[in-house]
């Protein structure tokens, strides 16, 4: 691992965690920084790799945690036989809180889930709300199901609009999508559907940039190829977990701020779907952010955008809390 940048944080361990060693991976300029945990996509998708290509300015303002979860990068290559579920991955997200808390002598932590991340991390703030600072969304996924049919219909309107005759005939051959039950076929279907979008710029593309961009992390080992090839299988109950998942189903009751950055062209988490949930929200304070260009991987489409949102978040925070602490001296 080089410290290139001489950051005065900059980590690599596994800690036990709820009975297995798990990846965390720390980086950072000052202790007295808050504590910024990044829960990464997928299931089965770790983003570690990636932290070198958008996250330096952010280490100005936070110190930041990525975890390689249980099922993932290399969590799963220490833990091979380890497979998530819900409860597991809860109960591991709660156990690392704990951790982050002690040895950075914080009170809260702020969570930022990306894509299935962002079902890890809603899910654990309204079970945990006391743990986190605040949280914040990046291609929020607020009903799996909804996405894929209104991705579904954005791609084949383009596939239309452009008279691509040949995309449109695949489009036609999958039939029924999503359909109304999680198994083998719509997983091949959905990988189908995936590449249709990635052509439209709709969708995460796995090209040359994305695995040049891995092969050149700090971090990076040739297992880390064979725990993203396993991801999928490993991480099963978490699919069948993820399928039905609807937050329109829940309360819009949060006690914990709320931010949502969301890409102006990510239809694989489709952003209309996310504006809509979150008009209806209901948090200590909120905001949404809306970065064009964008797509799936917002952070890295537009990094000085989605600095420039953290940044602005950050400072209404610690606004806010200062007013709050003066507020309660008097």
């Amino acid at each position: 691992m080089k410290n290139k940048s001489k950051r005065l944080i900059y980590i690599e361990e596994y800690v036990l965690i709820n009975g297995i060693n798990q990846y965390l991976f720390h980086s950072g300029t000052k202790y007295d920084n808050q504590v910024l945990l990044f829960l990464h996509g997928g299931p089965g998708s770790a983003e570690s790799l990636f932290a070198h290509v958008f996250q330096q300015k952010w280490e100005d303002i936070f110190t930041v945690v990525h975890w390689d979860q249980r099922g993932s990068g290399k969590t799963l290559t220490n833990n091979p036989d380890k497979y998530p579920t819900i409860d597991l991955m809860l109960k591991d997200l709660f156990e690392i809180i704990q951790y982050l808390k002690k040895k950075y002598n914080k009170q809260k932590i702020i969570i930022l889930g990306h894509s299935w991340g962002s079902v890890l991390g809603s899910t654990f703030i309204k079970k945990y709300p006391d743990e986190v600072a605040y949280y914040i969304g990046v291609g929020q996924v607020i009903s799996m199901i909804e996405n894929e049919r209104v991705g579904y219909e954005k791609v084949k309107e383009l596939i239309l609009q452009s008279n691509d005759k040949k995309s449109l005939k695949k489009l036609q051959v999958l039939g029924d999508y999503p359909g109304d039950k999680f198994d083998s076929e719509f997983m091949k279907k959905c990988g189908k559907i995936r590449r249709l979008q990635g052509k439209y710029n709709l969708a995460m593309k796995i090209g040359l940039s994305m695995i040049i961009a891995a092969l050149k992390s700090p971090i990076f080992k040739l297992s880390d190829i064979l725990a993203l090839i396993k991801g999928p299988k490993v991480n099963e109950e978490i699919l069948e977990f993820l399928f039905p998942f609807d937050l329109n189903a829940e309360s819009g009751e949060y006690k914990v701020p709320i931010y949502y950055i969301l890409g102006g062209n990510d239809w694989q988490t489709p952003y209309v779907i996310a504006q809509e949930y979150f008009s209806r929200i209901n948090a200590p304070h909120k905001n949404l952010y809306l970065i064009p260009n964008a797509g799936h991987m917002t952070m890295m489409d537009q990094p000085q955008l989605f600095f420039d949102v953290l940044l602005e978040i950050n400072n209404k925070e610690i606004y806010d809390y200062e007013i709050c602490s003066n507020t309660s001296k008097k």
